[in-house]
């Protein structure tokens, strides 16, 4: 029962003080260790002794990814030969960020993980299908593995693509749950289809979704859900988590956002202005680590707007939930009068089951205005359908954006780069 931890069930004032606790040990632990937050307390003078409580953390600056960016060696806080594992940031957002590991960092990867599949429901003895990239400096595959083995559970380590082989390991080591990106199923669903599978009786009964929103802000299932629920009856488990978090938030059997781990990270949800905003509002995420070793983090911007809900869940667990992400803050489009995210253009274009893959493209035109592309790949190219794709975006997000069709074997070789570890379905050349 260890992967239920007590505290998650407390009350919210224990939460509060028992993470107020956790802050005073990071505090004296920068102020040692950190030459980055060394320098940020002196050009600041803060006085980590006056730092007591949530609250007064609103006294020290934020840090964001520039500043990792532009000082990653000063964030290392243990010698190169405590290091056990480099890993880096995808590099959705600019240059990557390197990270490194100690050994008590990979234990409270495991650890973190371990809860966070739980908390879905994955139980010791599970069989659970990996097809996620373990290599490639890539922190989350890694960290799955980590947490299944330290729960007891089994692992199948497929890695991503070629549906053939997932299904072949599928009926061959019968896995219960399944770690993807989500718009794979559909196309291990297609396959199956195609070739005469019975996937419907096959032994799955959910799968961990990662990298994709599966939901809505009203945690109804979006567009991408639906159309794998309407051909497979499988359960699907949210997830958010980052490399520099080295945490994750993971829904639970009742799925109303992912859970808070209040032992591992202090989270905050600031305006435009770094002000918390009030409950029900949405804003970007920032995060203090707890336990990490190597690279510690204090009060991160992660660039991600998300909306806290605080209500009780069912599960029993008084921890904060987050809902889906509506979007990066970098990645935020202003066009015509209207504030865009991607995910909401995602949405629309998962609405057409003739669409076999997309990509989004921002840029500036001539006089400076944000300008939206759709690159499509589809089954039928005629003009009206683009019209119809038009007509769907008016009608949902009172945008009108250009359209291009583009040869699938063209367009599915830059949405599928084999460097990438997640669709490359969005790309802003402003």
């Amino acid at each position: 029962m260890e992967f239920y931890p007590p505290i998650e069930k407390s009350g919210i004032q224990e939460i509060k003080r028992f993470q107020e606790e956790k802050l005073r040990e990071l505090l004296i632990y920068l102020d040692t260790h950190s030459p980055f937050y060394q320098q940020l307390f002196k050009e600041n003078k803060i006085n980590i002794e006056e730092i007591r409580t949530l609250e007064d953390l609103q006294k020290i600056p934020t840090t964001t990814k520039n500043d990792l960016q532009q000082n990653n060696h000063d964030f290392f806080c243990i010698p190169p030969d405590k290091i056990v594992d480099y890993s880096t940031t995808s590099g959705t957002l600019g240059d990557p960020v390197t990270f490194g590991l100690s050994d008590n960092d990979l234990e409270r990867l495991a650890y973190n993980e371990a809860i966070s599949f739980a908390c879905a429901g994955i139980r010791k003895g599970d069989v659970v299908q990996m097809i996620t990239t373990i290599d490639k400096r890539f922190m989350a595959g890694l960290a799955y593995f980590l947490g299944l083995r330290k729960m007891g559970a089994s692992v199948v380590r497929m890695g991503p693509g070629i549906p053939e082989l997932q299904w072949d390991s599928i009926f061959r080591y019968k896995p219960k749950y399944l770690i993807t990106v989500p718009s794979f199923l559909l196309k291990m669903i297609d396959y199956a289809e195609k070739h005469g599978i019975d996937y419907k009786n096959s032994s799955v009964y959910g799968a961990v979704c990662i990298g994709e929103s599966i939901k809505n802000q009203d945690f109804t299932d979006n567009i991408l859900s639906q159309k794998i629920k309407e051909k497979w009856d499988i359960r699907l488990f949210s997830t958010y988590a980052s490399t520099e978090m080295s945490t994750a938030f993971t829904e639970c059997e009742y799925q109303v956002g992912g859970h808070h781990h209040p032992e591992l990270i202090i989270t905050e949800i600031l305006d435009d202005e770094g002000n918390p905003v009030k409950e029900g509002e949405s804003g970007e995420l920032t995060v203090t680590t707890l336990g990490v070793e190597a690279l510690p983090l204090l009060r991160f911007k992660t660039g991600d707007i998300v909306k806290a809900h605080y209500e009780p869940c069912e599960c029993g667990r008084n921890t904060m939930r987050l809902g889906p992400v509506i979007g990066r803050k970098q990645q935020m489009i202003k066009y015509k009068g209207t504030t865009l995210y991607p995910p909401a253009m995602n949405d629309i274009l998962n609405d057409f089951n003739t669409i076999l893959c997309y990509q989004i493209v921002i840029r500036s035109n001539e006089i400076g205005l944000d300008e939206i592309i759709i690159k499509l790949s589809t089954e039928e190219e005629s003009e009206v359908f683009v019209n119809e794709v038009r007509d769907h975006f008016r009608a949902k997000l009172r945008v009108s954006p250009k359209i291009e069709m583009v040869d699938f074997d063209i367009l599915s070789k830059v949405v599928f780069n084999p460097n990438s570890r997640k669709p490359i379905t969005f790309i802003d050349l402003r």
